[in-house]
């Protein structure tokens, strides 16, 4: 089984990569979609409890984010694969500006969540990590090194 979690800014193509990649495979647990911790707790509780396969469709910028997510999949004995978003947040800024209604969000929160993103490292317990970039609309996956850049 796997709990897979995507790291990065707003608008640096997780929704587009989970759509693209795991849409047939992995339920989706977003902020976005669930609105609510409340909600987002029952529906990642739901998962659990049936062992199903499971994708954290949100920013998670900070270790202390992403642990809640780790540790309840660990417990539970899934595989954990973390997913980080490298992008500027020039480019970050331009993709939001394409979105129309409540998808486009402030430019103030690209950037805010920008500031506090933090790398994963495999020492918060995934098991694999992989690096994702958007190049000319194609999302290119490598596996993780330590030395990679934010974008």
């Amino acid at each position: 089984m796997q709990a897979v979690i995507f790291i990065g800014i707003p608008a640096s193509g997780k929704s587009f990569f989970y759509k693209e990649r795991f849409f047939n495979s992995h339920v989706r647990i977003s902020m976005d979609l669930l609105k609510t911790r409340k909600r987002e707790d029952q529906f990642l509780k739901l998962c659990l409890g049936t062992h199903s396969q499971f994708l954290v469709d949100n920013t998670n910028p900070t270790k202390e984010e992403r642990a809640k997510y780790i540790n309840l999949a660990k417990d539970k004995k899934y595989r954990v694969i973390g997913y980080f978003f490298a992008s500027s947040v020039s480019a970050a800024l331009e993709r939001n500006k394409l979105r129309k209604g409540k998808d486009r969000i402030k430019d103030v929160g690209v950037v805010s969540f920008y500031k506090k993103l933090v790398l994963p490292d495999f020492a918060e317990g995934f098991d694999e990590l992989f690096y994702v970039q958007l190049q000319q609309q194609e999302f290119v996956v490598r596996a993780w090194q330590d030395n990679v850049a934010q974008g």
